[in-house]
């Protein structure tokens, strides 16, 4: 089948956020206060979203290419706003980089672009399970240097470093991520070059451009 992208943008603003919003209790890895301008988005707020066919539109799909799974209320395409590519997941990569989350994708193209959002109401934070690979996306938090908190779909079970936190702004109508693990924003590496150019990486203490996504719900 050929999937539909549903924006998230003006339609979060108009029927979610117009209630008060209950956030997670700071906690010490994290920042304690929300930053200017955003909100926390949890797990039935993005399920009410989904609810409203309204706002569809035709997925920019490539040529020859159709999603690999019937269509799931829980599967979500990521695109950089920064660079205006989608988030793919580069499972042919070699170790240790397989897996790598990197925002290089000009077009939506099937399930190196789809991930799973796993809502955990103990935690309030997020897991996302990519259709690439079947596992879960990880903060490689002992890393080092410029791939030090790079994300790997990697994981087959979920822990601390595969928890995350979606922030939404709904003056600018884009997206942030945050590692629950780290408490730092996920960064689109603009400025790396050769395999992991626009890698994705859990390093920023603030919202910036290349901390903005905007984010869609593949139906």
């Amino acid at each position: 089948m050929t999937p539909v992208l549903l924006p998230l943008g003006a339609l979060l603003a108009a029927s979610v956020l117009a209630a008060p919003m209950a956030g997670a209790a700071p906690q010490a890895d994290r920042p304690a206060s929300a930053p200017s301008g955003w909100e926390k988005v949890d797990g039935a707020e993005l399920a009410e979203i989904t609810k409203d066919s309204d706002a569809t539109k035709q997925a920019p799909l490539a040529e020859g290419k159709s999603s690999a799974r019937a269509a799931e209320p829980d599967v979500w395409a990521f695109a950089s706003r920064y660079n205006g590519r989608f988030v793919a997941t580069e499972k042919s990569y070699a170790a240790p980089n397989t897996g790598v989350l990197r925002a290089r994708s000009v077009e939506f193209s099937g399930s190196w672009e789809e991930y799973e959002l796993e809502w955990d109401d103990a935690t309030e934070t997020y897991a996302l399970k990519s259709h690439a690979n079947d596992r879960y996306v990880t903060v490689e938090q002992n890393y080092t240097g410029n791939t030090q908190n790079v994300l790997r779909a990697r994981s087959t079970s979920v822990g601390g470093w595969e928890r995350f936190v979606f922030w939404y702004n709904e003056t600018e109508e884009r997206w942030a991520l945050q590692s629950a693990s780290n408490g730092l924003f996920v960064t689109m590496e603009n400025n790396t070059t050769g395999k992991l150019q626009y890698v994705l990486r859990a390093r920023s203490a603030s919202v910036g451009g290349w901390e903005s996504f905007d984010l869609y719900s593949v139906i």
